[in-house]
């Protein structure tokens, strides 16, 4: 992924996958620090107290931190499988742990390998994916009178209010895909007479926009 750009789940979610009487439950959810990743560890861990395993992998975009942990299973037959799987689907931010529930059949190596990956996969496919795309941040002073008029444009634009402030004026902070923004400008001159221009402050990184 480009560095304006990541991939990680939609949501929290869990899928399982069962395989000669062993129960796999995948659980994964997207985490932005190591403290996320291993209290949501800590919690499938405490939920699934009598599981026979808990191995789990995570991928933390800011500081491309990658961890795993077989939980006992052989080396190199569960945790890192899982860790691949997040990485085949190109995910930054994000935490998989795979419950096991012995069936009682041994599964040998290959098939650990490919029954905590089918584990993993069913989890990512559940919660979805979703693609976080620079943004563009954006302040604007506009009069009261002009405040229901700019508001009804702001969907076509993709924009998104993440601050309001009612003072003799209204002071709008927006977000708008990069792509719209210099259109959003010239409409927001045009709508108001030159009154009110947004003026970009800055840049970050936030999921898609849907557009009227």
């Amino acid at each position: 992924m480009a560095a304006n750009s990541y991939k990680t789940i939609r949501t929290a979610s869990q899928d399982e996958y069962i395989v000669k009487k062993s129960r796999f439950i995948g659980h994964i959810k997207p985490v932005t620090t190591a403290e996320e990743a291993l209290e949501f560890i800590a919690q499938v861990n405490k939920k699934h107290w009598d599981a026979t395993h808990n191995v789990y992998a995570y991928i933390l975009r800011d500081s491309g931190i990658k961890r795993y942990s077989d939980d006992g299973e052989p080396q190199g037959s569960a945790g890192m499988p899982v860790l691949d799987v997040i990485c085949k689907n190109g995910l930054d931010g994000a935490a998989v742990v795979v419950t096991r529930y012995f069936g009682g059949i041994l599964l040998g190596t290959g098939g650990l390998v490919r029954a905590y990956s089918s584990a993993a996969s069913a989890a990512i496919a559940d919660a979805g994916i979703i693609t976080y795309e620079e943004v563009v941040v954006l302040k604007m002073r506009c009069s009261y009178t002009d405040h229901a008029r700019v508001q009804n444009e702001f969907a076509k634009f993709g924009i998104e209010v993440e601050d309001t402030e009612f003072a003799s004026d209204v002071l709008l902070t927006m977000t708008a895909p990069t792509a719209t923004v210099e259109n959003f400008k010239v409409k927001m001159r045009d709508l108001t007479g030159g009154r009110s221009i947004p003026e970009e402050i800055g840049r970050k990184l936030a999921p898609p926009r849907k557009l009227f």
